[in-house]
């Protein structure tokens, strides 16, 4: 497994070095965010600069492209004034999401209210109900049913976090505090996650009910 602590300081060597000043904040989101890499985790890092052009995005790429482990470097990259006019049921996920590397996050935390985080659940159960009824219909995936799941995880953390106050970043955490409903989810895609057989009808099903419930019990 990379040693993630190294290969930041080189990520920010190299940063520093071709942005300078510029840079506003640098954090790791996803498995190397929580603590939970494995062998083929992506590296997943957040960049914010105070001022993002198309032309410092072939830049930043051109940077990545010196760096180990380059086909696994993904994440967001972003410009200080976009984040601050992000639509604030995103910035919930992405705040609480994201381990800080440099800088602070407090400042988009701002903008993160109790309306916020209603919306963040609402958006969520509403394309996981979408994308439930078009994966039966259509695609029929398996694939495409994990990515729900996770997505649905997601939404559960949203639904934790509004009834406790409390953000749980780790899933298998997460399920001890949650309703019977909630914990189906959270554990089918620990499931999937590690490598759980799909049984398609019963998830598809199970997940369709779900979000329908919340769109209709949560306006």
């Amino acid at each position: 497994m990379i040693d993630i602590t190294a290969w930041m300081e080189d990520f920010l060597q190299a940063l520093n070095e071709t942005f300078a000043n510029r840079v506003w904040f640098v954090g790791l989101q996803g498995s190397y965010g929580r603590g939970e890499a494995g062998d083929k985790s992506d590296i997943d890092v957040v960049v914010i600069l105070n001022e993002l052009s198309s032309a410092d995005i072939k830049v930043y790429n051109a940077m990545l492209d010196t760096l180990s482990h380059r086909e696994l470097i993904c994440g967001f990259l972003s410009g200080k004034k976009e984040i601050m006019n992000w639509e604030p049921s995103d910035l919930f996920q992405f705040c609480y999401d994201t381990t800080p590397i440099k800088g602070s996050l407090d400042e988009v935390m701002a903008i993160v209210d109790d309306s916020a985080v209603n919306r963040a659940i609402k958006i969520g159960a509403c394309n996981i109900y979408h994308g439930c009824v078009h994966n039966m219909l259509h695609e029929k995936s398996d694939d495409i049913l994990r990515g729900l799941y996770k997505s649905a995880s997601f939404v559960v953390q949203a639904i934790a976090f509004k009834r406790t106050a409390k953000y749980i970043k780790h899933q298998s955490e997460l399920r001890n505090i949650v309703s019977n409903d909630e914990r189906v989810i959270v554990d089918t895609f620990l499931d999937l996650k590690n490598g759980g057989t799909v049984d398609f009808n019963l998830m598809s099903e199970t997940l369709f009910d779900w979000s329908k419930k919340w769109i209709a019990d949560n306006n």
